[in-house]
């Protein structure tokens, strides 16, 4: 039960707020649910999953609880077939595929084009399905390497006074694409793939002059790229290469009056061929059901921003 409620009984705390109706109460290793029948069958669901997950000797944490509570919630609410089945990735007895519809289509649109733009909200999966894909692809051997890059655009904090060398200072930056290989990767592999070249994790200012061949690369936080560091990164395009850029059009951390990379990009290759767009919306977080919420309320608060035309060729939902 220990491993099973995770660290804090954090299982405990996620289930009560996603479900804020059920009653729970754990006595003797016994676990005693009370509220509405379908709450109880999800929550049991959820439980059974996840005992399987620590069974098999994983750790259950934030990322495997809110995947698990996501997965039981959609296929519950569509009891269909619709739910996509495609298994991306198995690691640490955790199976990572797409949740929504919408996930769905960004998982196609990357296994059937050079370019991918995945623009959404926090929480949507953007950048954590790439990743998947990413190490999909280096271990089907399709591709030599995977580059994970992001702009290291200050978001209220001062680049400068922080304490370190410069790769200190930028490390900050660069940790979340780091956590996210470390629930897919075993953690003690990542530091020799990375010191092989296998895994590459820089900012967006290291790829200038360069040649991306047989990589998969994956810019993340888009959102901060000027027009020229995005036609820079899309330029470095190589031969057997893919490329996914993920994005938040909300949440632009660029000085008042630059205009984003990812919003003129979009715009601007709209209609391409071997390029899809991908919209992903607050329906298709997966983490905690406030997420979705908190998405739609500042969302009704704030200018719906700029979308380019909708064009045959792209995928938008």
């Amino acid at each position: 039960m220990v491993q099973t409620f995770g660290p804090s009984d954090m299982l405990l705390r996620v289930v009560e707020g996603v479900y804020p109706s059920l009653k729970l109460l754990v006595r003797d290793q016994q676990l005693e649910l009370e509220g509405h029948v379908d709450d109880v069958a999800e929550t049991v669901k959820i439980v059974n999953d996840l005992q399987s997950v620590a069974r098999a000797g994983t750790t259950v944490g934030p990322e495997i609880i809110e995947a698990t509570i996501a997965g039981v919630r959609s296929f519950e609410e569509n009891n269909t077939a619709a739910i996509p089945a495609e298994l991306i990735v198995s690691s640490h007895g955790k199976k990572i595929r797409p949740k929504t519809e919408n996930q769905k289509v960004y998982v196609n649109a990357i296994n059937n084009n050079t370019i991918v733009f995945g623009v959404g909200p926090a929480g949507t999966g953007k950048t954590y399905l790439a990743m998947a894909k990413a190490i999909q692809a280096l271990q089907a051997r399709e591709v030599n390497r995977i580059i994970l890059t992001r702009p290291a655009v200050e978001a209220g904090e001062s680049l400068g006074y922080l304490p370190g060398t410069l790769s200190e200072k930028i490390d900050p930056y660069l940790r979340p694409l780091y956590d996210a290989l470390h629930e897919m990767i075993e953690p003690e592999t990542i530091p020799h793939l990375i010191e092989v070249g296998t895994i590459e994790v820089a900012p967006l200012a290291y790829m200038r002059g360069r040649t991306l061949n047989d990589a998969f690369i994956i810019l993340d936080e888009a959102q901060n790229t000027s027009a020229e560091q995005m036609k820079m990164f899309l330029t470095r395009l190589g031969f057997n290469s893919h490329m996914v850029v993920t994005g938040d059009a909300s949440q632009v951390d660029l000085p008042r009056g630059t205009d984003s990379g990812l919003a003129q990009a979009v715009e601007y290759l709209a209609g391409l061929d071997d390029i899809a767009i991908v919209n992903l919306r607050s329906s298709d977080v997966v983490r905690h059901n406030l997420v979705s919420k908190i998405v739609d309320a500042y969302d009704r608060h704030q200018p719906e921003p700029t979308r380019p035309k909708r064009s045959g060729r792209n995928q938008q939902r």
